[in-house]
């Protein structure tokens, strides 16, 4: 199965689930154990619980489960490793708390310009 059919599993089982703020992050430039991620907020750590199992067993029914689902007993957060997608499932306070999509967006912007820098200084040594 390719990426985008795994991305499109994921997003609908979330989508079933009535998660919110569902954001999908493409970090294959600069991650080196994934190439994209998924960010939703569910509305309660039951509600969390529920999408993280929702997604998980809309990959099985796939036919092509999941590498494995981290949580806890209470969890604020839940995450799937499907290996070139992960998909993250949190409680509005502990996704403002984590920031994952600043993070990933810092580090793509920060490759970004470091991919720039070097055509820079060639445009400024001819």
């Amino acid at each position: 199965m390719d990426l985008q059919q795994i991305e499109n599993i994921a997003l609908k089982a979330l989508d079933d689930g009535k998660a919110r703020d569902v954001q999908v992050i493409d970090v294959a430039g600069i991650s080196s154990f994934t190439d994209r991620m998924i960010v939703a907020t569910g509305t309660s750590s039951t509600h969390v619980r529920s999408l993280g199992s929702m997604v998980d067993q809309a990959f099985k029914e796939a036919g092509d489960p999941s590498m494995g689902m981290e949580t806890g007993p209470e969890p604020d957060w839940v995450l799937i490793d499907h290996g070139n997608l992960i998909v993250h499932v949190m409680t509005e306070k502990a996704r403002a708390y984590y920031s994952i999509e600043k993070l990933w967006n810092m580090k793509l912007e920060a490759t970004m310009e470091a991919d720039a820098e070097p055509a820079e200084k060639t445009e400024k040594t001819d």
